[in-house]
């Protein structure tokens, strides 16, 4: 018990979700627990069933999208998690306004290695959502992104947007958003923190899987998990400003990628750093503000339900510093019935101490960081597939309409940057409004 206590807490604490509730306790991904989540009510699907097949929403703005992988190394930089000396190394995609797309095939979803491990019970596929081990065939679920299509060419270039996911998380798992954005007229960049996240596949088949759960068991004082958890949160940052550098080499004509693959055509040339924001869920939101806060490159960005708030660090508020500093850039806090700038502590410090514009706003039934991922579209095929009863996707989504969810989340996301990268204000983000039914506005 102690140590299901111990690694449900550092779910928590990487996760950017730090407050105790009285909630069933969710695990690191990596981790392997009994499910408790509806005892009784085990799964009707057996592994000759055959592996459940997905289909992610489908984009809604006017560009066919395109998308390649890069490998980035960083050489400047040795790899905090590595257990030998070694760069830091990153795998980060690209989702951008494509043309002449039907000459490319399209992109999967997750890779076939990173795939095999996220629906193992070594990966996400028990220890997250107690969905069956091999039950689903993520390699299997196709994007509407085309792998190495030209970009779309206009006067101007594109707008940049960055983004980090939740810990645990790979970059893939807010597929739904990101490909949107990209389909609405923005390069966007995902960006794996390689050994925190899930898994990470590399060009050369290497699956690297995340070291965190291992390195919490062994710490022992709050001391060692104050400074964990500081190691988290300062590589997640250095990431971000090096995936940034590597963007400004890449614009100017450059071949970032480790390995010197072919660049879709046009790619050079084609981002506009000058208008860059970021989002990201849970921790890839606290690190979005603070990579703005540290980075002037980052105009305007999303922190997605990802507070600081920790009963097992001495000062939590010390690891996001942008809490005491304030900014003075647009942001947006999107949160959950829990979790808003009057009820959350470091949401209310950095709200008090900021001078830019924000807007602090929750999509109605959003019952955790859940509602802000590829899991709202997907949980509920996999509980149709395999025969899960109801509260299989209820106790992770709540009450949210899957369909309303998403579309209201591309609406809200795309709103915000239209207004502080492209000078496009439809004035959405005002306030309440019947044109965002079931989207509540925290004063």
């Amino acid at each position: 018990m102690a140590r299901r206590i111990r690694t449900a807490l550092f779910a928590a604490l990487v996760a950017g979700c730090l407050t105790l509730t009285n909630a069933a306790p969710t695990f690191a991904a990596g981790t392997v627990e009994p499910s408790t989540r509806h005892p009784g009510d085990g799964p009707t699907w057996r592994p000759g069933d055959g592996p459940a097949r997905l289909r992610l929403p489908t984009p809604t703005g006017p560009y066919p999208v395109g998308t390649v992988d890069l490998h980035l190394v960083d050489r400047s930089r040795t790899d905090p998690w590595a257990t030998t000396p070694a760069s830091r190394e990153l795998m980060v995609s690209l989702w951008y306004p494509a043309t002449d797309v039907d000459r490319f095939p399209r992109a999967p979803h997750m890779l076939p290695g990173a795939a095999a491990h996220f629906g193992s019970a070594d990966g996400v596929g028990t220890s997250l959502y107690d969905i069956p081990a091999g039950a689903v065939d993520f390699a299997a679920t196709r994007t509407s992104g085309h792998r190495g299509a030209p970009m779309a060419r206009r006067a101007r270039p594109f707008p940049v947007v960055l983004y980090s996911p939740g810990a645990g998380d790979p970059r893939t798992w807010n597929t739904t958003v990101v490909q949107d954005l990209a389909s609405r007229g923005y390069v966007v960049v995902t960006v794996d923190h390689t050994y925190e996240t899930s898994e990470v596949e590399f060009p050369d088949g290497r699956v690297l899987t995340t070291v965190l759960p291992q390195l919490f068991e062994q710490a022992q004082q709050p001391d060692d998990f104050q400074r964990l958890a500081a190691r988290v949160f300062d590589t997640r940052v250095a990431d971000i400003r090096f995936v940034l550098d590597q963007l400004a080499a890449l614009h100017r004509g450059g071949n970032p990628d480790a390995e010197g693959r072919p660049l879709p055509r046009g790619v050079a040339g084609g981002l506009d750093l000058r208008r860059a924001g970021m989002f990201g869920v849970s921790a890839g939101g606290i690190t979005a503000l603070q990579v703005m806060s540290e980075d002037s490159r980052i105009r305007a960005a999303i922190d997605m339900d990802g507070s600081i708030e920790s009963p097992i660090v001495p000062d939590a508020l010390r690891l996001w510093p942008v809490t005491r500093t304030g900014l003075d850039r647009p942001f947006m806090f999107v949160g959950d019935a829990g979790t808003d700038h009057r009820q959350t502590p470091s949401w209310r410090m950095l709200w008090d101490n900021s001078t830019g514009w924000r807007v602090d706003l929750r999509l109605d039934g959003a019952p955790s960081e859940d509602a802000y991922k590829d899991i709202v579209p997907l949980l509920p095929q996999i509980a149709r597939q395999l025969g899960l009863p109801d509260s299989f996707v209820t106790e992770t989504i709540g009450t949210l309409d899957p369909a309303r969810a998403v579309r209201t989340q591309e609406t809200l996301v795309t709103a915000f940057f239209d207004r502080w990268l492209r000078g496009r204000d439809g004035h959405l983000l005002d306030g309440p409004s019947p044109r965002l039914p079931g989207v509540t506005f925290i004063p």
